[in-house]
């Protein structure tokens, strides 16, 4: 069965799992842990931040962002379809009674100039704006990613009025082999980076955040409290040793097999409309002649796992375990589904 509901979906290699099978472990609650702390400080060195925290998840990495950098009743600004918005099950309020102000930025990439406007005047009655979130690549945008000057822009107006600033790095490294920088010009932006392991980098389970060392000491506490303390979490964190070490610079594969399938489904009838790929992700509209659960179940009969993404859309995602042979196959059946 091709699986191109997500890159989430990818099952550990042989090398990986032999990376995994002989990880020196200890409890990472007491900091004993070594292969969590090599995780750690690999990933915060990728960015020139001074720590890491190892969590279960992307979300949870966020969430002890969001918390750690926001007092109850502050406002957290965003782009409309931002994953922290959208998809972490109200955790900005749930987690940090804190509110989101949400932006219509370019295809997931809000502007400089959009978030100074956002920004609320010193009054008693105003919720004080106190945090940035942006998201690279931004998955619901279908992949698209912020230039590094725009992360820059931004950065110098959360300066300007001494504003917290969080990237959500979900795919990180798809931005940063599309968008020709590096990691440290990254990570220089931001007091806070969410690095996820479990997506395109194929790890099973995993994210890191990174900052200060005083942000970190405040962000493992806050693991804690949400239940995210691992204890022998070395057998994961060797996968996302391996992830990092192997498997950033194939991404540019995953990008390249997206393309095709965008170029396919540019030429077939029953395609309204198909957002620009730039990286790993395709979102296209189905036009009236063909309804999504329709189009899901022929996908499914023939051997395609895929997964609607509201009224008419779709999204295909690809990655590490999705080949050239299972690309062949998904560009035929595309082609022979009958819309009516």
């Amino acid at each position: 069965m091709i699986d191109l509901r997500s890159d989430t979906v990818t099952k550990p290699s042989p090398a990986m799992l032999d990376a995994m099978f002989h990880a020196q472990v200890g409890d990472d609650v007491f900091k004993e842990d070594p292969t969590v702390n090599a995780l750690e400080e690999k990933t915060a060195k990728l960015f020139g931040h001074e720590a890491g925290l190892f969590c279960p998840s992307g979300t949870m990495t966020n969430q002890i962002a969001i918390k750690v950098h926001t007092q109850p009743g502050d406002e957290v600004l965003c782009d409309v379809t931002a994953h922290i918005y959208n998809y972490e099950g109200g955790g900005i309020s749930l987690n940090s009674s804190a509110q989101a102000k949400l932006i219509p930025g370019d295809r997931g990439r809000i502007a400089a100039k959009q978030v100074e406007e956002s920004i609320n005047p010193n009054f008693d009655w105003l919720t004080r704006t106190r945090l940035v979130s942006i998201e690279n690549t931004a998955n619901r945008a279908g992949g698209s990613y912020y230039s590094l000057e725009q992360m820059r822009e931004i950065g110098t107006v959360c300066k300007k009025h001494e504003l917290r600033y969080h990237l959500d790095g979900a795919r990180i490294f798809h931005a940063i082999l599309e968008g020709g920088y590096s990691s440290l010009e990254v990570g220089a932006q931001f007091d806070s980076v969410s690095v996820c392991l479990s997506k395109g980098l194929g790890a099973p389970a995993g994210s890191v955040l990174i900052g200060s060392e005083e942000f970190i000491r405040q962000a493992r506490r806050v693991r804690k409290v949400f239940g995210g303390g691992m204890r022998q979490a070395g057998y994961l964190a060797a996968a996302g040793i391996f992830a990092l070490d192997n498997n950033i610079s194939r991404l540019k594969e995953d990008h390249a097999r997206a393309k095709v399938i965008a170029q396919t489904l540019s030429q077939l009838s029953y395609i309204d409309s198909i957002l620009p790929v730039d990286t790993n992700i395709i979102i296209f509209n189905l036009n009236e002649k063909l309804s999504p659960e329709k189009f899901v179940k022929q996908l499914f009969d023939n051997g395609i796992k895929a997964t609607g993404f509201g009224k008419q859309a779709i999204r295909f995602v690809t990655h590490l375990d999705f080949t050239d042979e299972m690309l062949e196959k998904t560009v035929r059946i595309l082609r022979s589904i009958q819309p009516a």
